[in-house]
Parts: C-alpha cells; structure tokens; sequence
C-alpha cells in the first residue's frame, strides 16, 4: 500500500515551513545523493550540502538555519532539526504502516485470557491461560503467549517471539523475530558420575517500559525471583542473558553479547558487541565496555569506560595496543643494545 503525504501535511507534523509546493507528495524515503522522484531526503551534515542542489527527491528537510548558496529545484521544509525530525516522520510513518487491529480466526486464544482494546492478534499466534494482554498490542501471526504472561499497553511482539510462562513486559516494548524470553536458566548440579542433575527455575523474566529486544535475543527465567530488564533498555540482535541478571535503566547491549548469570549491569551502560561478563559480577552506572572485551571482575567507579580480555581501563588498553604493534621494532632494539653490551665487555 503506498501512502502519500504532502509538503503541508509533513510540516505540520513536524512544525516546520515549507519553500516550494505544498502540494508536493511523496510516499517513500531516500538519502538525499540517491534521491528520486517521490523521495523524501533530510540535510543534516555540512558535508553533504552540494547534494541539494542535485538531488531529485521531491522533498529535502533542512535546519532552520540553513541558508542556500545555488538555487535549491526541490521543495525545502525547514524544520529545527532536520535528523531529528526525518527520525521522527519514520516513527510515525511505521506506526501508521503497521496499525493493524483484529483478531484473526486462526489464532489460538485461551477462553480466560484478557485483551483491551485495537489489539493485533495475528494468524497462528497461540495465547494461554490467565494471559493479560493490553491496549493496542500487536501480536503478530505464529507468536507463542505462555500461560500468566502480562503484556502491557502498546507493546509489539513480531513474528515468531517466545514467551514462556509468568514472563512480563512492560509497556511500548518492541521484540523482534525469534526472541526467547522466559527459557530455563542453565542450572546444573555436577553428580559423582559425571553427570548433571538439573536444578528447576521457577522464576520469571521481568520486562521493563519502553524496552527493545532484537532478533533471536534470549533471556533466562531466574532461579528464584526475576531476571530484571529495567525501563528504557536497548538490546540488539542475538544478545544472551542468563538466570538472575539485571540490567539498569537506558542500558544499551549490542549484538553477540552475553552476560552470565546473576550478574548485575548498571545504568546508562553502554557495552559494545562480543561482550561477555562473567556471572556474580557488579558493572556500575554509565560504563562504556569496548567491543569483545571479556570481564572477569566486577566494575566499582560509575563513568568508566574499558576494554580488552580481561577488560581495564580504555586508555591504557589503547597505549598498550601501540606497544605491541611496536614489539618487533622494540626487540630488535634490544638486541642491537645486546650486541653492542658484548662488544664493550670483550674490549
């Protein structure tokens, strides 16, 4: 389905001033050097002014501030901040794109769950008992819904999500495909014999307000008591967190990362991606962990940004790195230094 908008329509979303046609429509997005007709393009970036002058998006946005140096063919919406409010036409574009309300006939829906009002249940999705699903929640076809699951107001789950038994998220959460949520933690006791015996993990997962869990992202139910995933948390594609973690407000995780079990991560951390923190460890608030590092010891000082395997200190790990690009100019200083050493001692 294409949707159009005008140059009137989108400055007054976003609150800006159109030069050019009001009347000018566009119904796709483009980056301004790969503009065509029915594009909308945005200029933030100095670097990428010559581009305006040649670009055949139909609609460019620009700052406020902006001032022309050629004559500009395309229409302008100037706006007070062009990548901000491009991000946000995007938002309101997707949520006008998958408003989908309805209840399809081929989902599975267990005669005493609960759901409120323009919600989304798609084709094979299976909802179990005492599930409590909130307002205008999309839950897209071949999703599975365990039993006591609470889904809050506005939240999404795309095709394919898993949520196992007494798992609850928050409101205007977004999980992707293939999640895993609720799963057994990997609990083990070793046996004389040399085989395990499992330990039960009759916890749940908590989901915060506002989260965001990639594609094939797993998170373990605990133990006891609730793995914790605070508000505002942001994690990407193919992320693993164990039993009885908890992770702070606005934390972000990028992809093939892991963090082992009981281990608990601050707030407003920023941890990059091949990330693995061992169980039992304390990350304070606002830590920055450099991609594939490996903590094997707990972070105590807020604001620390660090890095290596095992991790420390980001600037040290980074001299250090210059010297062991240097190691072979080094060693052959050393023994050039030897030589010389044996030829004043045989004198």
């Amino acid at each position: 389905m294409k949707v159009e908008f005008t140059a009137a329509q989108i400055a007054a979303l976003l609150g800006g001033k159109v030069e050019g046609d009001p009347e000018a429509k566009v119904w796709n997005v483009a980056r301004i050097e790969d503009g065509a007709p029915g594009m909308l393009s945005f200029l933030a970036n100095p670097k990428y002014i010559h581009y305006l002058y040649n670009t055949e998006s139909t609609i460019v946005l620009v700052n406020a501030d902006f001032e022309p140096t050629e004559p500009v063919k395309t229409t302008m919406i100037r706006v007070a901040n062009a990548y901000e409010s491009f991000a946000q036409l995007l938002g309101i574009y997707q949520e006008y794109t998958n408003n989908k309300v309805g209840i399809s006939d081929l989902a599975y829906i267990s005669t005493d769950a609960e759901y409120g009002e323009s919600c989304y249940i798609g084709e094979f999705a299976y909802v179990g008992e005492r599930v409590k699903i909130g307002n205008n929640v999309k839950i897209y076809p071949q999703c599975y819904v365990g039993d006591d699951v609470v889904i809050g107001d506005n939240t999404v789950l795309y095709s394919g999500v898993k949520l196992y038994s007494m798992t609850h998220i928050g409101k205007g959460c977004i999980i992707h495909s293939g999640a895993v949520l609720g799963a057994d933690g990997f609990g083990f006791v070793p046996q004389p014999d040399g085989t395990y015996k499992k330990v039960p993990q009759i916890g749940n997962v908590l989901i915060g307000d506002n989260v965001e869990i990639g594609a094939n992202t797993t998170i373990d139910r605990s133990t006891m008591e609730s793995t914790k995933i605070h508000n505002g948390v942001k994690l990407d594609n193919l992320i693993q967190i164990a039993h009885n973690v908890e992770v702070g407000e606005n934390t972000a995780m990028a992809a093939q990362s892991g963090i082992a079990g009981s281990a608990h991560v601050g707030k407003n951390c920023i941890i990059a991606g091949q990330v693995g923190i061992s169980g039992h460890l304390t990350v304070a608030d606002r830590t920055i962990i450099g991609p594939q590092s490996g903590l094997t010891k707990g972070v105590k000082e807020p604001g620390k940004s660090i890095m290596g395997a095992p991790a420390y200190d980001y600037a040290k790990y980074m001299k250090d790195i210059v010297r062991q690009r240097n190691i072979e100019k080094i060693e052959e200083k050393i023994v050039e230094l030897e030589k010389k050493l044996e030829e004043i001692l045989s004198k």
